[in-house]
Protein backbone atom coordinates (compact mmCIF):
# COMPACT_ATOMS: atom_id res chain seq x y z
CA UNK A 1 0.00 0.00 0.00
CA UNK A 2 1.09 3.63 -1.03
CA UNK A 3 1.40 5.99 1.36
CA UNK A 4 -1.30 8.81 0.91
CA UNK A 5 -0.40 12.30 0.00
CA UNK A 6 -2.79 14.20 2.01
CA UNK A 7 -2.47 13.97 5.70
CA UNK A 8 -2.21 16.24 8.17
CA UNK A 9 -0.75 15.99 11.46
CA UNK A 10 -4.01 16.42 13.48
CA UNK A 11 -5.31 13.50 10.91
CA UNK A 12 -2.03 10.91 11.55
CA UNK A 13 -2.82 11.94 15.59
CA UNK A 14 -6.47 11.08 15.02
CA UNK A 15 -5.67 8.19 12.94
CA UNK A 16 -3.07 6.95 15.53
CA UNK A 17 -5.73 6.47 18.41
CA UNK A 18 -6.66 3.60 16.33
CA UNK A 19 -3.24 1.82 17.99
CA UNK A 20 -4.20 3.37 21.35
CA UNK A 21 -1.83 6.98 21.17
CA UNK A 22 -3.53 9.54 22.90
CA UNK A 23 -2.33 13.79 22.55
CA UNK A 24 -0.55 14.13 25.61
CA UNK A 25 0.45 17.91 24.39
CA UNK A 26 1.51 20.17 21.72
CA UNK A 27 4.51 22.54 21.87
CA UNK A 28 4.12 25.19 19.19
CA UNK A 29 3.87 23.06 15.58
CA UNK A 30 4.41 19.55 17.36
CA UNK A 31 1.81 17.08 18.82
CA UNK A 32 3.39 14.63 21.21
CA UNK A 33 1.55 11.34 21.35
CA UNK A 34 1.94 8.80 24.14
CA UNK A 35 0.94 5.06 24.05
CA UNK A 36 0.43 3.65 27.61
CA UNK A 37 0.75 0.04 26.63
CA UNK A 38 4.36 -1.23 28.17
CA UNK A 39 6.78 -0.11 27.47
CA UNK A 40 5.61 2.98 27.04
CA UNK A 41 6.08 4.94 23.39
CA UNK A 42 6.20 8.61 22.27
CA UNK A 43 6.02 10.00 19.17
CA UNK A 44 6.18 13.32 18.39
CA UNK A 45 4.74 14.71 14.98
CA UNK A 46 4.57 18.47 13.46
CA UNK A 47 1.29 19.91 13.02
CA UNK A 48 1.59 20.88 9.60
CA UNK A 49 -1.63 20.78 6.79
CA UNK A 50 0.46 18.00 4.70
CA UNK A 51 3.11 15.82 6.24
CA UNK A 52 6.10 15.28 3.95
CA UNK A 53 6.17 11.62 2.60
CA UNK A 54 9.13 10.86 4.33
CA UNK A 55 7.89 12.45 7.67
CA UNK A 56 4.98 10.11 7.18
CA UNK A 57 7.34 7.18 6.20
CA UNK A 58 9.26 7.55 9.38
CA UNK A 59 6.08 7.39 11.67
CA UNK A 60 4.83 4.80 10.47
CA UNK A 61 7.80 2.71 10.66
CA UNK A 62 8.41 4.12 14.17
CA UNK A 63 4.90 2.97 15.06
CA UNK A 64 5.23 -0.26 13.11
CA UNK A 65 8.21 -1.35 15.26
CA UNK A 66 7.16 -0.70 18.41
CA UNK A 67 3.77 -2.39 18.51
CA UNK A 68 5.36 -5.38 16.16
CA UNK A 69 3.01 -5.12 12.91
CA UNK A 70 4.29 -5.02 9.60
CA UNK A 71 4.33 -1.13 7.73
CA UNK A 72 1.76 -2.74 5.49
CA UNK A 73 -0.62 -3.59 8.48
CA UNK A 74 -0.32 -0.45 10.21
CA UNK A 75 -0.84 1.51 7.11
CA UNK A 76 -4.64 -0.04 6.83
CA UNK A 77 -5.53 -0.10 10.00
CA UNK A 78 -4.92 3.75 10.16
CA UNK A 79 -5.98 4.52 6.74
CA UNK A 80 -8.05 1.79 5.19
CA UNK A 81 -8.21 1.42 1.50
CA UNK A 82 -7.80 5.10 0.19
Amino acid sequence: MRLPRDVSGRDLARALAELGYSIVRQSGSHIRLTRPVQPEHHLTIPDHPALRVGTLAGAIADVAAHTGLSREEVLHRLFGAR
